[in-house]
């Protein structure tokens, strides 16, 4: 628990350090994922969950008739989407809240989408987190990621691994593996992959679906 306190730390810090400068750097390279994210959530359903919610570059992206919650570990990321939603009229937004993504602070069976756009990597328990969004997400919901995830195979996957340590520090990660979401779901048994989808730049990052089992994709 110490080991997770750190790290959870150690992104606060970076987190305060970015906002300020977060939205000019990173909101044209991440729009396309954003924009499909936001459209799968709400095909999804109304009720949208979205961690690591950040400056709140995907919250104008959502259809104006769901209802979006967002949380985020960062005090500062959460001040600055909400002076955004107060800015943008994003009325759309119910709630902004500091949350831990290892413990939800909802009920069971709340949600009919819980987005991770471009945190699952980052989240320093990610399998315990994508319980606890399995948890509150109602039945026939999806749990939709958008990362840069890659499958470790090939020079990429080398390089990937070379340069972890390096972009942790701007509070990103190169060497997470798609297969470690795949694998959580096949050992749960009741989730699956609908779709992994590709996204802005050529496919550097991608989106993916995780349905419940026994409902239509």
């Amino acid at each position: 628990m110490s080991e997770l306190r750190n790290r959870a730390e150690d992104q606060q810090k970076i987190y305060q350090r970015w906002a300020p400068v977060y939205d000019r750097i990173y909101r044209g390279i991440l729009r396309d994922g954003h924009r499909k994210l936001a459209a799968l959530a709400a095909a999804a359903g109304t009720d949208i969950l979205e961690i690591g919610v950040g400056t709140g570059l995907t919250l104008g992206h959502y259809p104006r008739r769901c209802r979006v919650t967002g949380i985020d570990i960062s005090e500062h990321m959460i001040a600055r989407a909400r002076e955004k939603t107060r800015r943008e009229n994003l009325l759309h937004v119910q709630a902004l809240e500091v949350m831990d993504a290892h413990a939800l602070a909802f009920a069971d069976r709340s949600f009919d989408a819980v987005c991770l756009p471009f945190v699952i990597t980052l989240i320093p328990e990610p399998e315990r987190a994508l319980d606890e969004c399995a948890r509150v997400l109602r039945p026939g919901g999806e749990i939709i990621l958008a990362s840069k995830l890659g499958d470790g195979s090939g020079l990429q996957g080398a390089i990937e691994v070379a340069v972890a340590p390096l972009v942790r520090h701007i509070g990103w990660s190169s060497a997470f593996r798609i297969h470690r979401i795949i694998a959580w779901a096949e050992r749960r048994g009741d989730f699956a992959a609908a779709d992994i989808l590709p996204v802005f730049p050529n496919g550097f990052f991608k989106i993916v679906r995780l349905k419940q089992r026994g409902f239509a994709a």
